[in-house]
């Protein structure tokens, strides 16, 4: 259950990236909606989090917290953003999500 949290807040990270990556290209109202979407995403990210820290190990909750954001910030640059998707790209982000999982496989 610890790692599902875990997950969730991961992904609660990306989104807080993808709500400051919004609120860039929007203006007025619609901006600060994205930016209390980005507050309401990082609160639920922190607080999962710490959630998930106080059972896992906390070298290990924190690099996979990271790195889950971090791989879902790079997804969603690429399919939302039209960020660029090349082969050194796609190749560490392939090394970094392999990386997430020998995480969780060594640990208990």
């Amino acid at each position: 259950m610890d790692w599902i949290i875990l997950v969730t807040a991961g992904l609660f990270e990306a989104g807080f990236a993808f709500c400051l990556g919004k609120a860039k290209e929007t203006s007025g109202t619609e901006m600060y909606l994205w930016y209390t979407g980005f507050l309401a995403a990082l609160c639920c990210s922190m607080a999962l989090l710490i959630k998930a820290a106080q059972t896992l190990p906390i070298g290990t909750a924190y690099a996979v917290w990271t790195g889950i954001g971090a791989a879902g910030t790079v997804l969603l640059g690429i399919f939302v953003f039209k960020e660029p998707a090349s082969l050194l790209r796609i190749f560490f982000l392939v090394t970094l999500i392999a990386s997430i999982i020998g995480l969780k496989a060594v640990s208990n």
